[in-house]
């Protein structure tokens, strides 16, 4: 990567709005470049529509143009492409495909935002490479483009010069990165304290629901199943206890997992327990004994090898990641 110390070379950032784009998407970025400008940074900010008119996003608000997409000449250093809720539309629409297509071939690096990733796919960005998406889409972008190897758990994916974030707020983590690459970790550091955000977060996307992340299973008895996990981590939870609850063969148990939750008995439960004690360590003081209790990991042991195989941190790490310790206190730098 190159490294660019402040004082250098403005650097520019195009982002491509279009109709039904996700505010956020769009926003979370701009704000940490030009944030990074508070800092010694030197971006260049510029919103790129089709024929330059403003959009509506998502959410109804109007975003204004600085010019079309056949005014940029060289779409710079880096190309955002944000996301939207109506991927499932956009990803046929092939003059939208072709003009990112052609932003992209004038950028230095591209890199998408939440489901942005979609769009990157279909107009063949993305094959070969690693991607990430928002957690609730990993699968659809599996399934609609096998070429692309989807990081179901990870925050930002970099392959090459293409970068591909998770949901809309893990557009902020990525541009981070991206400031750090330029100007150093200072200056991303100093961005990631004024926006009251990590430096680099714990974890993945692992931390998000895992019930919610579950499809929404065709059989009642396997959604009482995950119910009963989710509700009381702590009870019994092992394949033959919840195929005996189920009334069925633990065979039968996990056949259904792999088809309808896509993933195994065992693997669903301990989630479900680590998120049920990222929970108690980020808004408690419980000791690390009493946490894995609580949550059917058992030991403090045994919770310290779930976070560190799962997360990449230990629990106390995550914990003091949601403390503070003092006014003068760093956001926590990339390991």
């Amino acid at each position: 990567m190159t490294h660019r110390p402040a004082g250098t070379a403005t650097l520019t950032v195009t982002i491509f709005i279009y109709p039904g784009v996700r505010l956020m998407s769009v926003t979370g970025p701009v704000d940490v470049f030009a944030a990074a400008n508070e800092f010694g940074a030197h971006y260049r900010l510029r919103m790129v529509s089709a024929d330059g008119a403003e959009v509506t996003t998502s959410s109804g608000t109007r975003l204004s143009a600085d010019m079309s997409v056949d005014d940029v000449q060289d779409a710079g250093d880096i190309l955002i492409v944000p996301g939207g809720p109506e991927w499932d539309t956009l990803i046929k629409d092939d003059e939208l495909l072709e003009t990112v297509r052609k932003l992209d071939g004038t950028a230095d690096r591209t890199a998408s935002v939440c489901t942005g990733a979609f769009l990157l796919a279909a107009a063949g960005l993305l094959d070969g490479r690693r991607a990430a998406t928002h957690w609730r889409h990993v699968r659809q972008l599996a399934l609609r483009f096998p070429g692309v190897h989807v990081e179901p758990d990870a925050i930002f994916v970099q392959d090459g010069r293409i970068m591909t974030s998770a949901g809309a707020s893990a557009g902020i983590d990525l541009s981070l990165a991206l400031v750090e690459e330029h100007y150093g970790a200072e200056v991303a550091r100093a961005v990631a304290k004024e926006m009251v955000v990590f430096m680099q977060r714990p974890g993945g996307q692992s931390q998000f629901s895992v019930r919610a992340r579950a499809s929404h299973p065709r059989q009642e008895m396997l959604r009482r199943v995950l119910d009963a996990v989710a509700e009381n981590p702590d009870d019994n939870h092992t394949l033959a206890a919840m195929a005996r609850r189920a009334g069925v063969s633990a065979r039968h148990m996990t056949r259904l997992f792999s088809e309808e939750i896509g993933t195994t008995p065992a693997r669903y439960v301990e989630q479900v327990r680590l998120e049920a004690a990222q929970a108690l360590l980020e808004s408690g003081d419980d000791p690390m004994a009493v946490v894995a209790r609580r949550t059917g990991f058992g030991s403090a042991e045994s919770l310290r090898r779930a976070f560190v195989r799962n997360l990449g941190v230990t629990p106390g790490t995550f914990r003091a990641s949601f403390r503070t310790t003092g006014a003068e206190e760093d956001v926590p730098a990339p390991a």
